[in-house]
């Protein structure tokens, strides 16, 4: 099985002129803007974006739910996609992509054909912000023209939430928070409790909802005990989650993906 610290020191020969962007569900149906971030960030650094239209759901949500059976041929299928090319493959999603990381290769490692495809693609697939960070060496976004003659800025004070696949899964803890620094216009402001749950976790949200709003209550309180305007995370799940629950609030706190605000003018 791959480890969780499989990234922690991926550094390619040569920084990659095309990357797969596999964009997940929730982006595509809920957020597709956070997508559109994402484009533009990369292509402002150089690098082309492949997008197979026939890419569906990781899998995910039927792996959590016992469907393992379910899972594999979702897994099956991503992978017959993302192996059209040998690009690295990007996805905003911690949560996806641990399960590409971690999970397809330890549900199909029996499978002799996708067993070791999984591995291959498991070993070229990164986070949007560990791709950045890891792969492409780039911390100091303000520095980076997104358009002519502007930069990054954002001037707000922000907030980080890390999500739990992000961090416990792939072990991503410094790069969203290094680009967050350095950008042009934010001020970061510290959650207490910051890498406690949100109480989404897919569908434990469904099945334990008291739970999961109780959770959640406790991260709305830490949100607006910074001062923040906006939370940040690199999960649409959990910014849905949350930003739901602070319009319930009528708390006026934008939940934005880290790509948003990356590529904001």
């Amino acid at each position: 099985m791959v480890q969780a610290s499989y990234h922690a020191s991926a550094k390619l020969a040569e920084k990659p002129k095309s990357v797969q962007l596999f964009v997940t569900c929730m982006v595509e149906a809920i957020r597709p803007e956070v997508g559109m971030a994402v484009v533009m960030v990369l292509e402002q650094l150089g690098v082309q974006i492949e997008f197979a239209t026939d890419q569906t759901c990781c899998g995910q949500p039927a792996f959590n739910a016992g469907a393992v059976p379910d899972a594999r041929a979702m897994a099956r299928h991503t992978l017959e996609v993302l192996s059209r090319s040998a690009s690295p493959i990007v996805t905003p999603s911690g949560s996806c992509a641990d399960m590409l990381v971690h999970h397809y290769p330890a549900i199909l490692a029996a499978d002799a054909h996708y067993g070791p495809l999984a591995e291959q693609i498991a070993a070229r697939t990164y986070e949007f912000s560990q791709f950045l960070v890891d792969v492409l060496g780039v911390t100091q976004i303000g520095d980076v023209a997104l358009s002519a003659n502007k930069t990054a800025t954002a001037n707000q004070k922000v907030t980080y939430h890390p999500s739990c696949h992000l961090l416990r899964g792939l072990k991503v803890t410094e790069a969203p928070q290094k680009l967050l620094s350095e950008t042009a216009g934010i001020e970061m402001l510290e959650m207490n409790g910051a890498t406690e749950c949100c109480g989404f976790g897919g569908l434990f949200a469904v099945k334990m909802s008291d739970i999961s709003g109780a959770m959640l209550n406790r991260k709305l309180d830490n949100i607006e005990a910074t001062g923040a305007n906006t939370v940040v995370g690199c999960d649409v799940s959990c910014l849905l989650h949350m930003g739901g629950g602070l319009h319930r609030r009528g708390v006026a706190i934008e939940t934005k993906h880290l790509a948003e605000i990356l590529a904001q003018k």
